[in-house]
């Protein structure tokens, strides 16, 4: 069994920084890539990030690309997700996930890439 529990959500301005922080336990964590989801009101839930299991290799959406950052401390158990210059459409509940294989695969933009989940956390994005 996995737990998943994010932190770091909260209500911001736009043009403002946010970290989002998930840590796992019950599993091999170092052993799995880890990924970043969100999920806006009414929409479905999309990628945002993922990162291989060293951290030495990365992959972003279109849509946050140069502004967020994902990293991961493998002796903490933990991944993170830097957001800058959040913009109102930012706004959305943020997931972890660990990938279901060992390796990035080439649809890691995939939500059944990915077999367990955290509860998520809240972004808010607004003037």
């Amino acid at each position: 069994q996995v737990q998943l529990v994010e932190s770091g959500g909260g209500l911001v301005q736009p043009g403002d920084s946010l970290r989002l922080s998930c840590a796992a336990s019950g599993r091999a964590f170092s052993n799995y890539p880890m990924g970043w989801f969100r999920q806006a009101p009414g929409k479905e839930r999309e990628f945002v990030a993922t990162i291989n299991r060293s951290g030495g290799l990365t992959y972003y959406a279109d849509s946050v690309k140069g502004r967020f950052a994902i990293s991961r401390d493998n002796a903490q158990n933990t991944v993170y997700l830097q957001m800058n210059s959040l913009k109102p459409e930012d706004t959305a509940i943020y997931y972890c996930a660990v990938n279901r294989r060992t390796y990035v695969s080439a649809t890691y933009y995939e939500k059944d890439e990915y077999s367990y989940w955290g509860q998520g956390t809240q972004v808010t994005v607004s003037s």
